[in-house]
Order: C-alpha cells, then structure tokens, then sequence
C-alpha cells in the first residue's frame, strides 16, 4: 500500500461520504456514497443561525442588485473580480489591474494568466446565457468546461470527462504522493448521474445547503483533467441564478475561498474522511454570509461614489460637464482606459481626449498609471479601490511581467501534464 492511501485509510472514521477503495494497481481511489448524505444533514441551532444569516445577507445582496443604477456596469466587473480571484487560487498570478490593463490597450496576445481570467469571464457569462434553455446538468458543466479552456492548456480535454486516472498533491507529485485520489473513471461517471439526479430532485433541503453540498461532490469527483476547481466554484454561481436566489452574480466567493485556502481544503477532506458535512456546510454558508455581506456594501459605497462624482465633475467642468458624465458613467465598466478610450466614449479627437484625461485626473477621479508620456493609462482609482484593488505598480508590473506560481495543490493525472 503506497504511504499516502495508509494516511487515507487510517483517517478514514466514516463511509458517510464514501469510502477508499483498493485498485488493481496499488493505490486507494475514493468512491463517493449517493446524495444526499445518509444520515441527513443535522439542523442544530448554531448550523440554523450561520444559514439564516446567509439566507439574509444573499436576500439583501440581491435586493440591492434591483436598486443599482445601470447594475449590468456593476456585474461587468464583479464577474471580473470572481473570475481573478477563483483563478489566483490555483496559481494564477494575473490581477484584477493586469486584466484590466490588457482590455484597455487592446493588445494582441496575451500571458497564460489574463488568458485564465478571461476564459473564465467567458465561461461565467455564456452559462449564465445557457440556463435560460438548459438546467444546471451535466451537460452544461461539459459546455462551460469547454469555454473555460478554451486555447489553454490541456484544450485537447476540453469538454470531456477524464478517461484516466487524476489525483491531488504538491505540483509535481507522483500518484504515491496523492493527498487525495478521486473516483476512477467508471466509478467517476457513476458519481456524476448521482450528482445530476440530486441536482433535479425535488427537496425540501434549503438550495443554499443543497449548493453546498453540490461544490463539494464536484470536487470529489473531480471529473476533468483539469479545470475542476474553477468549474466547482462556477457551478456555485450557476446554481444561485437558476434558482433565483441571485439574479445577478454579485456573489464572489473565491474570495472567501482565497482567504481561508487551508481551511477549505481541509473541510473538503475531513467530508471526505470523517462524514463532517454539517461542518463543512457551516464553513460554506460562513463564507456565503461574510461574501454577500461585503458585496452588498461594497454596492452601496460604489452608487455613493458615483453620486459624489457626479456632482463633482457637474460642477466643476461646466460646458463639458456632459460628455464628462458620458466617461464617468463607463468607467464603472471600464476603469482603466487609454487616450483612445476615451476620445472614443466621448466623441473627441486625441487632443480634447488628453485635455479630458487632463481634467479627470485634475479633480481626482483619473490617475495616470504608466509613467510614460506615450501609450499612456489611466484609472479609476476610487473605484478600483472599492473593489479591493490596488493600481500601484510594482516593478513585475511596470515591466509587464506576470510571475506564475504553483498552488499548494494541483491536481495531476496518468499521462496528463
């Protein structure tokens, strides 16, 4: 028995979520039992408090997505800072300014980490597109997957289901140093007509537990060769709007993911080991709370900064105070943007676009990024910062360089990458 299925099996204290099974070659494969778990999710008075409260604050984060002015602006970029941030926890190094920054030069070719993100904002949107005439099922799941690696690596799998065996570790690890291995293919397939059974069956289980439980099976499985935690992560999102419980994905919850990285791995797995998915469910609905909580002030503080400037730019900038307030309002879809952006959204030539550029960044709105006198950039820097993002720009930065390191964690497979 290889050191690591030992670990696995002497920690194993319950078959609530499935249990190890012995393959022909050595290794021990966890096979996941059906859902929903038997027995049935415990309901103590802390689990119903954590659940009320992120059955409240997703309930406000929505109510405040119908108030927004022009909330479509405020998806744009929400999608963009979930798309960054669920990318960042598998080792992408891109942030929200370099994918901005790329958008707004227009340039051709990319890094392999914009390329991530930006699979990723097409993933989100075109299955948010789909679930008007499909349900979340695993055809979907393979459709997104298919966009979400779209000319990456590993695009030959792109779609498909594995057809070999993967597992999780340290970057480069052999399978004897697995932390976990998920199902084999026919036992991953088995897995996944539960897990869409499940996904349709009518329940009375609260859809946040019952999403929940979702992500966590998905990444059990871990049915693609690659992709599967950003898919994982999507299916949340997905799951929230087909329903209703969010009619906008205002929800970014790598964000939570990325903070308590450890932890999430951990409660994955003692699901897995231990049958604890009263505690993992707790952990999630946590981060559920803490997310829409935040996004939903964040929402708030961004339509108070748009009153504000405004006023400012009415005030301040007279006769050009209209095509100002034309740039104000599509900075809050494009932050950073360049002399051609904006001679574009305001119908100037290059010289009234830099005398604008000059007046933005004179009244505080713009800052000028680049440093350089040519190709210059130019950002919301308010705004980005409401959204957590920093526009300073350290050296990496200034020579448009993207550094890439590996994950705690990747997930590897016979004769894969």
């Amino acid at each position: 028995m290889f050191s690591s299925d030992l670990n696995m099996a002497l920690h194993q204290t319950s078959t609530r979520a499935g249990h190890y099974v012995k393959q022909p070659t050595g290794y021990l494969a966890f096979i996941p039992s059906a859902l929903p778990p038997n027995p049935r999710i415990r309901f103590d008075d802390a689990f119903l408090e954590v659940l009320s409260r992120a059955d409240r604050a997703v309930g406000r984060l929505d109510g405040c997505a119908e108030t927004l002015p022009n909330s479509e602006l405020f998806v744009f970029m929400y999608i963009r800072k979930e798309a960054v941030l669920s990318s960042q926890i598998e080792g992408t190094q891109a942030s929200l300014m370099d994918v901005l920054e790329f958008e707004a030069t227009a340039r051709e070719g990319t890094t392999k980490d914009v390329s991530d993100v930006f699979n990723y904002v097409a993933a989100m949107k075109y299955g948010l597109g789909r679930l008007k005439s499909l349900p979340v099922s695993l055809r979907l799941i393979r459709e997104i997957h298919a966009k979400l690696l779209a000319n990456v690596r590993c695009a030959r799998n792109a779609g498909e289901f594995r057809t070999t065996q993967n597992w999780i570790g340290p970057a480069g690890s052999p399978l004897k140093d697995a932390v976990f291995v998920p199902p084999p293919p026919v036992d991953m397939h088995t897995a996944l007509d539960v897990m869409e059974k499940f996904l349709h069956a009518k329940d009375p289980m609260p859809y946040l537990v019952r999403t929940g439980i979702a992500h966590a099976q998905f990444e059990t499985i871990h049915p693609f060769v690659d992709g599967n935690g950003r898919l994982g992560r999507l299916l949340i999102t997905y799951m929230l709007c087909e329903h209703k419980i969010l009619r906008k994905p205002l929800l970014y919850l790598s964000y939570f993911f990325k903070q308590n990285r450890s932890e999430y791995y951990d409660r994955l797995q003692a699901v897995r080991n231990m049958g604890q998915w009263e505690q993992w469910l707790k952990f999630f609905l946590r981060g559920i709370a803490e997310v829409a909580e935040e996004a939903t002030m964040t929402a708030r503080r961004i339509v108070q900064l748009r009153e504000q400037h405004r006023k400012v730019v009415a005030q301040r900038l007279g006769r050009s105070a209209g095509r100002a307030l034309t740039l104000l309002e599509s900075l809050y879809r494009q932050p950073v943007v360049s002399m051609s952006t904006i001679s574009e959204v305001c119908g100037l030539t290059f010289q009234g676009a830099s005398d604008m550029a000059k007046q933005f960044t004179s009244i505080g709105i713009l800052k000028e990024t680049t440093g350089q006198r040519r190709h210059r950039l130019f950002a919301y820097t308010r705004y980005l910062s409401l959204l957590g993002e920093s526009t300073r720009r350290p050296k990496e930065r200034r020579s448009r360089k993207v550094h890439r390191t590996q994950p705690a964690l990747r997930s590897r497979t016979i004769g894969g990458p």
